[in-house]
Formats: C-alpha cells, structure tokens, sequence
C-alpha cells in the first residue's frame, strides 16, 4: 500500500528519484526508487531524522507552530521532507532542474492517503 503511494509520488514528479515513509526513530516503513539510482536515499533520510528532531524541538521552544515540510538543495538534488504526523514523514527526492513545485504539491496531496493508511 505504501509502495504504491511513494511510486506514484516519485513517477508523477519531474525528475523524481526516491521516496521514503519513515518513523522519527530513523526506521524506514517503505521506500520507492527509480531504478539505477546512485542515491541512498534510505541512508540520507537516517541521517536527516536526528536533524529533524531537533528542528521539531527548536520550533516547539520558540512557539513558532508545528513544522510542516523542510527542503535540502544540494548541487545535486532537492531533498523534501514533509511531516505526516508526530511519529512520521515522508522524504522525496528529486534531480537538481526537478520540478519543485510539483514535489511540494504532490508530498501534500499522498500526504494525506499516507496518513490514512498509517491508521
């Protein structure tokens, strides 16, 4: 059910390359890749939860609201993170000219399938 969700996020997103469902513990639920991808995105988004946890913690200090969705450029690649819930979120990743737009509209929409699903 997730794979699917995550598939179509990243096939119906230009320059799409990976998705990931993933717990704030850093332990991936699915996960969605283009094949020969060189990324692992699985890894990145590891690395990224601890960051992510802080940056909740930070927001929660300064009342400045719940967070929402984090985006990452690199040289590379657009890394979006959006927050499904206090447990989960979901990661994407796409090209560098990948479209940014799309990303963000698309993660908000499957946002909300994800959420069902997760119960």
């Amino acid at each position: 059910m997730f794979s699917k969700i995550l598939q179509r996020i990243v096939e119906e997103t230009g320059g799409g390359v990976g998705s990931v469902l993933m717990g704030y513990d850093g332990i991936a639920v699915d996960q969605f890749f283009q094949p020969d991808e060189e990324i692992d995105l699985q890894m990145v988004v590891v690395e990224y939860s601890n960051v992510l946890k802080e940056i909740r913690k930070t927001a929660e200090i300064l009342s400045l609201g719940e967070m929402e969705e984090i985006s990452i450029r690199t040289d590379r690649f657009i890394i979006v993170i959006r927050m499904l819930n206090d447990e989960y979120f979901v990661a994407l990743v796409i090209n560098h000219d990948g479209n940014f737009g799309k990303a963000r509209y698309l993660m908000t929409r499957e946002g909300y399938n994800l959420i069902e699903a997760l119960g």
